[in-house]
């Protein structure tokens, strides 16, 4: 599958525009992986997909499946690492319209459990030294290694 980036589409430019919200942590076949700035659920995640579109139904069979596959493989990492009693999973696009998925830990005992994640719970968001600590855990066990 091929198509245009649009380089006003933070995930496609990367650089400043993805960086005030996220940091990355590693690409994947499918997708790019990033810690999300807002922490408020410890070990939250973004992935996004490597093909500007909107929606899954954008994706070819095979394309949709890669994608799917890194959302489990980062989910997979996150229960490693951070012990959740569940990971809510978050694709929105109403105002940014390249396929991502939120993977947001819940904690019986933290913020929010039992309802809906907000979006950006806290306006307090994490450093690119404090997101590296959290990338640097992750990434070993997103990558296998």
């Amino acid at each position: 599958m091929t198509e245009e980036k649009d380089m006003n589409c933070a995930y496609c430019a990367k650089g400043d525009l993805v960086n005030a919200f996220a940091y990355e942590i590693c690409e994947l076949p499918a997708s790019t992986v990033y810690v999300f700035r807002d922490q408020t659920h410890p070990g939250r995640c973004v992935v996004a997909s490597k093909h500007h579109v909107s929606e899954m139904t954008d994706l070819s069979k095979e394309d949709r499946e890669a994608f799917i596959e890194d959302v489990n493989t980062v989910s997979k990492a996150i229960h490693a690492v951070y012990h959740p009693a569940k990971v809510n999973y978050g694709m929105f696009g109403d105002t940014g319209h390249h396929l991502h998925c939120h993977l947001v830990p819940k904690y019986k005992d933290k913020e929010e459990w039992g309802g809906t994640f907000v979006m950006n719970y806290s306006q307090d968001k994490i450093g690119d030294e404090e997101a590296k600590v959290i990338a640097d855990k992750l990434r070993p066990y997103i990558l296998n290694k």
